[in-house]
Order: C-alpha cells, then sequence, then structure tokens
C-alpha cells in the first residue's frame, strides 16, 4: 500500500512513512485509499486474542511490506508487556442505557499511548530493514504527558535508536514528570521546555522540516523519525482497538452484527479519534464519534462553528494531556471531507501558522455534523462527572475519563431530544490509569484534597480499594535523571538535539 502526505506532492511505501514520520513539505502521511474489513472478517475476529486483531489490522495497511507473521509475532510481545489477560478490557457501567468504558491503560506507563508505543519500535526496525535504512534513527517528540514516557520506555536502549523528548514545563502532572525524568536507559533524552505543549510541537515540526538540521544530522549518520501520532505507524495500532471494542460487544450479546455503536473519546491532539474515524472508513459500523474536550475547547468549537481559531487563552487543566490548541491530526481528516485536496489543505495549514485560524465550507461542516459531535467540558463539570460514575456505579477514573463522560453525559440528553428510546451502545475510551492523577481523583471522588502525590495515591487506594500499579509507587524512591529545562527557542533545542546525537547522555543541571 501506498501513502500520499496531505499536502500533495509525495507517494511512499508504508515502511517509508514510518521511518520518515512527517513528509517533507510538512504535510502528514495518509493511505492512498482506505483497505476494507468485511463483516464475515469481524465476526472472525471474535476467535483471535487482542494481538492477533491488532496484527489483522496492521495487517491491511503494511502487511505486504512487513510480513503478517511479523506483525503478529511484533504484536504478540509488544502486549505481553500488559497486566491482566485482556490488553484492552471493556468495561459494562450501565447496562440499561448501553454505557461501556474501553480501558486502554494497562500498559508499562499507564496510558493509552503504550497501544501504540510498544509496537511502534518493531514496526521501525522492520521498516527500516525493507527500505535499507541504516542510519540511527533518533526519534523526537514532543509531549503533553504520556507519549513521551511510552516513547521512552518503548525504545528504551533499542540499538540503532535514541529518543528524545520534550515536554511542557510545568505543563504535566507531577506522576508524568517522575515516568519522564527518571527514565531508564543508554539511548535517552528528556527535556522541559519553558512554554507550553504547543510550542513544542511547534518546535519539533520545525526541526523535522529544517534542511539545514536534517543534514547535520545526515553528517552524524543520523536521521529523525516521530513518536507522535503525525507518524501513521503511531497512529494505524490504534485502529485495531475500536474494532476490538466492537467485536468484544458481538461476542457477549450485547448487539448483533451491523448494529451501529459510539465511541467518546477524549481528545486533544485529535490522533486517538481519528483512529476511531479510520475505523469507520475500513468499514466498522460507527454510528457517532463524540469529540471530547477540555476548557481548551478548540475542537469543540470547530465541530460547533466550522471556523479553528487558536487566538485565545490558553488553559492549564487537570487533564493535561490535552492542554492542546493546534491539534496536529486534524490536518488529516481536513484533508479527506475537502476530497483529498492536498492544495486546499496546505492553504489552511498555512492560514493557521500565518493568522491563527481558518474555516471549512458548508458542505464539509455538514460532513462533520453527520460523522462527529464536539462537546467540552469544565473542570468542575469534569470532577461532577467523575463522582456521579463513582458514587452510583463505583467505578473510579481518571480526569481525561472524567472529561469524556461529562461530554458523554450531554451528547446523550442531545441524542435523546431526538429519540428517547434510543439505546445505541456507547463507549467512552478511558485513557489512562487513575493512579496517574491521584490529587485530581481523589479531590472529584471525595471533596479532599493533598498536596502531595503519593498521599493521594494511598488515600484514594482506600478509598476506591483499587489497586496501585508498581510503576507508580516505585517512583518516589528513585533518583531524577534528567533535570534540564531550555527556553523555548528553536536555537537552543536543536543544540541540545545534537549534542545528545553525537553520543553524549545530556547532562542534568538544574538548569539550562
Amino acid at each position: 500500500m501506498y501513502f500520499i502526505s496531505t499536502r500533495g506532492g509525495e507517494k511512499v511505501t508504508g515502511a517509508q512513512a514510518i521511518v520518515q514520520g512527517l513528509a517533507k513539505n510538512g504535510g502528514l502521511y495518509v493511505p492512498e485509499s482506505f483497505p476494507q474489513v468485511s463483516r464475515e472478517e469481524i465476526e472472525a475476529m471474535a476467535e483471535m486474542s487482542y494481538p492477533e486483531r491488532a496484527a489483522f489490522v496492521l495487517g491491511k495497511y503494511l502487511g505486504d511490506e512487513l510480513g503478517e507473521d511479523y506483525l503478529k509475532a511484533s504484536c504478540e510481545k509488544a502486549y505481553s508487556t500488559f497486566t491482566g489477560n485482556d490488553p484492552v478490557p471493556l468495561v459494562k457501567i450501565d447496562g440499561e442505557s448501553g454505557l461501556y468504558v474501553m480501558e486502554l491503560f494497562h500498559g508499562p506507563t499507564c496510558a493509552f499511548k503504550d497501544m501504540a508505543l510498544t509496537v511502534l519500535p518493531y514496526l521501525l526496525k522492520k521498516s527500516c530493514e525493507v527500505t535499507g535504512v541504516t542510519d540511527e534513527i533518533l526519534i523526537l517528540a514532543a509531549t503533553s504527558g504520556d507519549t513521551g514516557k511510552a516513547a521512552l520506555e518503548g525504545f528504551r536502549d533499542v540499538p540503532g535508536t535514541k529518543v528524545a523528548v520534550f515536554y511542557p514545563d510545568e505543563g504535566v502532572a507531577k506522576m508524568q514528570r517522575l515516568q519522564m525524568c527518571i527514565q531508564d536507559g543508554n539511548n535517552v533524552c528528556v527535556s522541559a521546555v519553558k512554554g507550553n505543549f504547543d510550542d513544542c510541537q511547534r518546535a519539533v515540526k520545525r526541526l523535522f522540516a529544517s534542511e539545514e538540521f536534517n543534514a547535520t544530522l545526515a553528517k552524524k549518520g543520523v536521521r529523525l523519525s516521530s513518536a507522535n501520532s503525525i507518524n501513521f505507524g503511531r497512529l494505524a495500532p490504534q485502529i485495531a482497538y475500536y474494532f476490538s471494542a466492537y467485536v468484544d460487544l458481538l461476542t457477549s450479546g450485547q448487539i448483533e452484527m451491523g448494529d451501529t455503536i459510539d465511541f467518546v473519546v477524549p481528545t486533544g491532539n485529535f490522533g486517538d479519534i481519528l483512529a476511531g474515524w479510520y475505523a469507520k472508513q475500513m468499514g466498522l459500523p460507527v454510528r457517532k464519534l463524540v469529540c471530547a474536550s477540555n476548557r481548551n475547547k478548540v475542537l469543540a468549537d470547530f465541530f460547533a462553528k466550522g471556523v479553528y481559531d487558536v487566538k485565545r487563552n490558553f488553559f492549564r487543566t487537570m487533564s493535561p494531556s490535552m492542554d492542546i490548541l493546534v491539534s496536529s491530526n486534524l490536518e488529516r481528516l481536513l484533508f479527506e471531507i475537502s476530497g483529498r485536496n492536498a492544495e486546499l489543505t496546505a492553504q489552511r495549514m498555512q492560514e493557521l501558522a500565518e493568522k491563527k485560524e481558518y474555516s471549512i465550507t458548508a458542505a464539509e461542516k455538514e460532513v462533520l455534523d453527520k460523522e462527529f459531535y464536539g462537546g467540552f467540558a469544565s473542570e468542575d463539570g469534569t470532577v461532577e462527572a467523575m463522582y456521579e460514575i463513582f458514587e452510583e456505579y463505583g467505578y473510579a477514573m481518571d480526569t481525561h475519563t472524567g472529561v469524556a463522560l461529562a461530554v458523554y453525559m450531554e451528547y446523550k440528553e442531545a441524542r435523546e431530544k431526538i429519540d428517547e428510546k434510543d439505546k445505541t451502545p456507547v463507549i467512552v475510551l478511558s485513557t489512562a490509569n487513575p493512579y496517574k492523577f491521584p490529587q485530581d481523583v481523589l479531590y472529584a471522588l471525595s471533596g479532599n484534597d493533598v498536596k502531595d502525590s503519593f498521599k493521594g495515591i494511598k488515600r484514594l487506594n482506600l478509598l476506591t480499594a483499587m489497586k496501585p500499579p508498581k510503576s507508580l509507587l516505585d517512583l518516589r524512591y528513585r533518583p531524577l535523571r534528567f533535570k534540564t529545562v531550555v527556553a523555548n527557542d528553536l536555537k537552543k533545542m536543536s543544540e541540545l538535539i545534537l549534542r545528545f546525537a553525537d553520543g553524549e547522555i545530556v547532562p542534568v543541571p538544574d538548569k539550562e
């Protein structure tokens, strides 16, 4: 299968798309056409384990190049690192209303990014082999909290790779910061940036696009690739769990083959929900994809008005992984709803960079209205939703899932106004373990406010009886390995990366 850039001018294989990460013109790679999954194939997935289901979906895009057997073996190895018998359990919250939660946080770093970033190293390794790339691969990622740790852990000490992560100083939760800054491995680098996630992401994209910077790396035998969802190899494994959730409802008798379902997705960079839309294009019977935003509601406003406008205040919230104003993966959706008009997509991205906004046509807005529902939750609304679900059903969730549940309640009211008998099953994607945000979760569930994260874990455990992940408990006793903070300055960030590329484990000064 071939992939093309959302901004035109390129056509590459899947392996090339994974190795490069970002198109040379700054666009994102998308499949030349969407492979189809028949109803018979969906039913056949019932007999498969989750790794087999994931390998099957990946094979639709990458099987010819990377090999079906290789994909299956890779998924088996990747998901063997998850806890429990099922890497992606589907939890019934309310059978009467058809509410379910798909838990995506049972991987090594306790967040949904593990679903893809435990698999990506295998995809990248094989992609380098089939494309003849022998350079060292430097994975460069911006993170709003979870991608960074998952990338660091996924690529830790993987031969032929290095991984560098920039995160916003003061823009991630304490547990997220600790997870990254204690990271083991001889091929890792972590640095805070004085700014927000959008600043980090903007700088990383500029480094990818810089011919001078990439030429300097090339002289060192190093080339860049990405672990963010701008890389199709990061996005593709996420498509699989949408199919798996549908199959789980099918096998448990909750739905019949062909019945449609809804998904509610807490999202900031739009990758997770885009994977669901890709699943729908492949043939999965999805009715609506509900895009749940926090107080940084640029996506909710876009779905409401058809205007993407980042000329607004940026808020730090209790759901920091969603504190994003520039949602990179929305570019892929824009490309599709425009009729795959690469010139128009590039123009809109230029408008966003220069004017901080762009708008879509009435016809495009009509397409979005059929496919998506956009909503947002305030901080108080998030807390209230978390409390209500815990009180009524005894189910504790993290703050990002709390945003999704709050928007689900709004969406449920909206669809009942149309048809009060509507019982279409709704699956809410739960993206992180509650213990990654113990203070905020504890406050939401009990009203108690503690200053220390580890006291929060202890009290949350007493309240919920949920077992805290050992990997998070151990953070308390691990010394910080990375303390670097760089200015929001492209030159300083590039200098740090070049030092790292030279084989230097970046020192740990308090400030830089």
